[in-house]
């Protein structure tokens, strides 16, 4: 959400996309949970997917995503079996590990001050038990029943070699966050590989890597649309998280040498030009990491500017938007 927004029209941008970028031919389309967080309007993730559900006919939506620790797994597994229901064949439960928020906020969203990251794998078993009725006979919560029993595919996420490793060992697919972690992109990729076990899910890794992108119709226009995500980014990592600025607001800050290698830090591995820079970028990204899918997120305030975006990459790069081998 930018600052020159409100989180009533960002919302209706965001399912303005979607119903847009299905008719660009994109695959999937993901929204992210986020709490306390002035420039990310997305809060509930299942409940702006009901919304988007309803605004699209084909793409597949999901969580990228759901933040296991800050949730019960029976309320995870009712929200998507409902969602699942409603728009079958269609959702995506990406899970992450963290929170997603600082840890007093955290604590809000749980009540609970013993929650921890390390039990993850504990609740990800329990969450697939009510998904799937697969409890023990004697397990307390064998009677208990998901409905409606909707089953959405389950995806992890991670930034780092855990949840990497966690997805292999469980044969589920596996989306890194490369757009703000690229210096551990090889190695989780390689970790989900080299620990990968079949499944009834998969008989091989399916991968897939988020990249942050902006294309427009010149690279000098790209930048100044990418301009506030690497400002916004900075003042995360100061401890003022804000709205997104404007492009304007981005190239106006004063920011200091420390700032500004900072910043190059940040968008060093984001793809950012006009369509041929775009494409070479995308291409070479998908050969290093040989990702079966690159998600794009796009974190542009101008909802024309971020639609252009992807309109370029459908016109000029329609493999971007495919699996490989589809």
């Amino acid at each position: 959400m930018s600052s020159d927004s409100t989180p009533h029209a960002a919302l209706r941008a965001s399912i303005d996309l979607a119903r847009a970028t299905e008719a660009l031919g994109f695959l999937r389309y993901w929204v992210a949970e986020h709490h306390s967080m002035p420039g990310i309007a997305s809060s509930t993730p299942a409940l702006l997917l009901g919304y988007l559900g309803e605004a699209t006919s084909t793409m597949r939506l999901g969580s990228g995503g759901v933040m296991l620790p800050n949730h019960s797994p029976l309320v995870v597994a009712e929200q998507f079996g409902m969602l699942e229901t409603m728009h079958p064949g269609r959702i995506d439960l990406g899970l992450g590990r963290a929170p997603g928020t600082d840890q007093v906020t955290a604590h809000a969203l749980r009540r609970t001050a013993d929650m921890s990251a390390d039990d993850f794998p504990q609740e990800l078993a329990e969450l697939m038990a009510f998904l799937d009725d697969s409890f023990p006979e004697d397990h307390p919560y064998r009677r208990i029943k998901v409905v409606p029993p909707g089953r959405p595919d389950i995806w992890l996420l991670g930034s780092s070699g855990y949840s990497a490793q966690l997805a292999g060992v469980l044969g589920l697919p596996f989306s890194f966050a490369h757009h703000f972690s690229s210096k551990n992109t090889d190695a989780a990729l390689e970790l989900y590989r080299s620990s990968f076990k079949p499944s009834e899910v998969l008989d091989r890794p399916y991968a897939m890597v988020t990249a942050a992108v902006v294309c427009a119709d010149t690279t000098q226009e790209a930048e100044r649309q990418a301009a506030p995500m690497g400002l916004s980014m900075l003042q995360l990592r100061k401890g003022r998280p804000g709205p997104l600025p404007t492009p304007e607001e981005a190239l106006a800050y004063p920011y200091t040498p420390q700032d500004l290698a900072i910043v190059a830090g940040i968008i060093e591995d984001h793809v950012i030009g006009d369509q041929e820079t775009v494409g070479r970028g995308l291409a070479e990204l998908r050969e290093r990491t040989q990702a079966d899918e690159i998600m794009i997120s796009t974190n542009v305030g101008d909802p024309k500017a971020r639609l252009r975006s992807f309109e370029l990459i459908a016109e000029a790069h329609p493999d971007a938007l495919r699996p490989v081998g589809s």
